[in-house]
């Protein structure tokens, strides 16, 4: 039996296996093909690391490419209709139930944002969905949300108008993506974390650009406020129906500034917005036995809401159950359909979806 072990008297050769075959080489010899062989295999591993690193950069590179890609790409077709069918039930001709993003979807919303009639309401809808709505919305419809706002902002811009009710919505919209991003595990928002990054960043980018705003004057010199008689002045006022508009009017020059103190003015702002009852739990009276409307009218601001006033709003059909704006005529079989029709204000709409 042949001994296999090392021997003292062993010449100091050794058997290696080659792709040739078996063969002898000395300890010197196989001390050198072993460094070559670990210089070879270090050389390998380190090859493998590099392209597994360059694979997962690549990777990583495709993928913030194509979720901007994504958030960068517009809807190509905005709908247009201007009514839907709002069913909450399964029948013989129609099965499953209207959503809010589908209706948000459908109805022309960026239509409705170059009409000076439309603009407000469609903020304040814009507004109801970013404090509670959002993650209610498919896909397709957060999407189509970030492309209409992105549409008033621009209008807001060109305009130069309704800053300060685009500044509110867009600090609504910030706080609460804030909240709703770090519960991105939990299936609140739909899509890639980096997306909604982004909108992030896009959502301080505007409000930036509206705080850079410049008011520019009109270049024709004709009539202003002040060439009015007083009694005119007053009479405009009065259209106004907020009252931070009265305090921005009467920061422009001392006249319009004594002019908006006239209490009048702010005693029909309060029982415009709020009730008997509300105005006499909210009463603030003067040293001299005087109400202190405007006072207030800003307490009772903090503590009641705002009476909403919209110049076009979306109608409802109650008789074919059909969502529709004022002016679009929708296919009614009703006797009298303007009986049948009222008006939904933006919370309203919001609550035609909750089943």
């Amino acid at each position: 039996m042949p001994f296999l072990g090392q021997d003292w008297r062993s010449p100091g050769q050794n058997w290696v296996k080659t792709e040739d075959g078996w063969k002898k080489t000395t300890k010197n010899e196989n001390e050198a093909n072993n460094n070559v062989s670990e210089r070879h295999g270090k050389e390998d591993d380190y090859y493998k690391e590099n392209l597994l690193l360059s694979i997962n950069y690549d990777v990583a590179t495709k993928k913030r490419k194509k979720d901007l890609m994504n958030n960068n790409t517009k809807i190509p077709y905005f709908h247009k209709d201007q009514w839907i069918y709002v069913h909450k039930g399964s029948t013989k001709e129609r099965h499953g139930y209207c959503t809010l993003g589908e209706a948000f979807n459908r109805l022309d919303f960026c239509s409705a944002i170059k009409d000076t009639r439309r603009f407000n309401y469609v903020v304040r809808l814009l507004e109801l969905i970013a404090k509670s709505q959002l993650p209610s919305l498919s896909g397709v419809a957060q999407k189509n949300y970030m492309n209409i706002l992105e549409r008033v902002v621009q209008k807001v811009l060109e305009d130069q108008q309704n800053v300060r009710p685009i500044k509110e919505l867009l600090q609504t919209l910030y706080v609460s993506l804030c909240s709703l991003v770090q519960d991105m595990g939990k299936s609140v928002l739909v899509g890639n974390i980096n997306i909604w990054v982004h909108r992030m960043e896009n959502i301080l980018q505007w409000q930036q650009q509206l705080d850079n705003i410049q008011i520019n004057r009109p270049t024709n010199p004709g009539m202003t406020l002040l060439d009015l008689p007083v009694s005119l002045q007053l009479n405009i006022m009065q259209r106004l129906s907020d009252g931070r508009d009265l305090v921005s009017l009467g920061q422009v020059c001392p006249d319009l500034g004594a002019l908006t103190e006239d209490r009048l003015l702010w005693k029909n702002l309060c029982q415009y917005h709020f009730t008997e009852r509300q105005i006499r739990k909210r009463l603030i009276v003067s040293d001299k036995g005087h109400l202190e409307w405007k006072k207030m009218y800003f307490k009772l601001c903090r503590c009641y809401p705002h009476k909403e006033q919209y110049s076009d709003t979306l109608q409802f059909c109650t008789h074919c159950h059909i969502l529709f704006w004022k002016d679009a005529n929708h296919p009614c079989t009703a006797n009298n359909p303007e009986s049948c029709s009222i008006s939904v204000t933006p919370q309203g709409f919001i609550n035609l979806f909750k089943f």
